[in-house]
């Protein structure tokens, strides 16, 4: 009988080691080492291979200039949220992993996908609900796709004996982390089984150019389960994020060999599942009767998509004796920049002062572009004295005060424009050789915080 062969596994990063160790050299986490057998595939007997003759060419170099290929169409969902992320729409051949909170709505955006691909045959595979299950979810979305199979099984041999009869167009696999392959003798969900089923599908992917979607699970801190190889392995990795107790999720794009990864989708769930938000600008901003106090509006950019969105703030005085710094969706790094700026330069007395930020919408954003809302918004708060609901702003704060230019302002302007905002604050750096008579809206530049104080209070 051959010897077990054992070794120990990362669970954060995938490292290897043929002893157990207390800190991980690779990304330096304590106590993530885990013993786990591995066996080695015997010669001639991969995992999944092509119908038909099996015997490949070796491999040469070509000079680049003479590589040949075929520019392959994208495949339209329907989905224009999920085709806008995806950098236009499915790539054939394309590996794409998403990710998200349990409860988020990953399960129910595929089988949507699914359902919506007409004309294509789909296997939709669950290693995590039966066949009823699913039925069950498929029957409470308006789509119908006859062209739709699904499949209850976890090992990826079975799969794949399923796949050579069906020959799908496109395939699901829910989850990633709930397959096994039998050339590997660990749990499911371990690294060497997350490996060593993703470099299957990534083969069949590949080599068939059938487009593969694979949901991952996360773990606490907001990453994918499973080794970091995992995310290199794919060739797009989406994040479905969303406050559980809000209806509206947001897709995001932190991998995508296949276009930009500054794109945004934003979904509403629904009882009979995910509608698409055509205009996100309409429901980030705060329908109110009467004008407050510390409320600002921000043209923001994601990708190639301007939003607008609503920044509250509350500045009362500290009631015990350290004041509090909090941001809900901002980073409280730079709002801690900005009161400094205040302080400093416009003369805001916030040392003694409580400030509380907060994004509405449930979005998390990074924009410098937003300083200049903040700005406004938290001196509104100070002042108690509301900003006009018709006002918005663009544009970046530095350390001495000065309105910075910010990219792509004449996206900001059309957006703001087109919600009826009759007034939008810039820098006025960034609209040198800008045509502003096209626009209705009118264009008020400044270079300093004291111009922009002036001119809104």
């Amino acid at each position: 009988m051959a010897k077990v062969k054992t070794s120990f596994f990362c669970q954060n990063c995938g490292a290897q080691s043929p002893k157990w160790l207390g800190k991980c050299p690779a990304c330096g986490e304590w106590n993530t080492y885990v013993e786990e057998v591995i066996q080695k595939e015997e010669s001639g007997k991969g995992s999944w291979k092509p119908a038909g003759n099996t015997t490949k060419k070796a491999s040469k170099p070509q000079k680049i200039g003479e590589v040949k290929y075929e520019e392959q169409a994208r495949w339209i969902t329907g989905d224009p949220e999920l085709d806008r992320v995806l950098g236009g729409g499915i790539v054939p051949g394309s590996l794409v992993l998403i990710g998200g909170e349990p409860g988020i709505g990953k399960s129910t955006l595929m089988l949507q996908i699914a359902l919506t691909l007409k004309e294509k045959t789909i296997l939709y595979v669950s290693g995590e609900e039966s066949e009823g299950q699913i039925k069950m979810r498929a029957d409470r979305m308006e789509a119908k796709n006859p062209g739709c199979y699904v499949l209850s099984e976890t090992n990826t041999q079975q799969i794949f004996q399923q796949v050579d009869v069906l020959k799908p167009d496109f395939l699901i696999i829910d989850s990633i982390q709930t397959l096994n392959s039998q050339y590997v003798e660990s749990a499911a969900g371990s690294v060497s089984q997350v490996r060593e089923c993703t470099a299957e599908l990534m083969k069949f992917a590949k080599e068939t150019g059938t487009p593969v979607f694979l949901i991952g699970h996360i773990t606490k801190d907001g990453s994918i389960a499973g080794p970091k190889v995992l995310e290199h392995m794919v060739d797009t990795v989406l994040q479905f994020e969303g406050d559980r107790h809000m209806t509206y999720r947001i897709l995001r794009t932190s991998k995508n060999r296949f276009g930009s990864t500054h794109e945004l989708g934003i979904y509403e769930m629904r009882a009979e599942g995910l509608r698409t938000v055509a205009n996100p600008s309409e429901i980030l901003l705060t329908q109110r009767e009467e004008v407050l106090n510390g409320v600002a509006i921000g043209a923001m950019m994601e990708g190639n998509r301007p939003l607008l969105i609503e920044i509250q703030s509350l500045v009362s005085p500290a009631t015990y004796g350290t004041p509090q710094r909090s941001s809900t969706g901002h980073d409280a790094k730079r709002l801690n920049m900005l009161l400094a700026v205040l302080e400093k330069r416009g003369g805001m007395r916030v040392g003694n002062q409580d400030v509380f930020l907060n994004v509405a919408g449930g979005l998390r954003v990074d924009d410098p572009a937003l300083d200049l809302a903040v700005c406004a918004s938290l001196i509104s708060s100070y002042e108690d004295s509301p900003v006009s609901e018709q006002i918005c702003f663009a544009g970046e704060v530095g350390l001495g005060g000065e309105i910075r230019a910010v990219s792509r302002i004449e996206n900001r302007i059309a957006e703001a424009e087109k919600l009826g905002f009759q007034k939008i604050i810039v820098s006025k750096y960034a609209v040198k050789g800008l045509d502003l008579k096209k626009f209705k809206i009118q264009v008020l530049q400044v270079s300093k915080l004291e111009e922009m104080y002036s001119l809104i209070f």
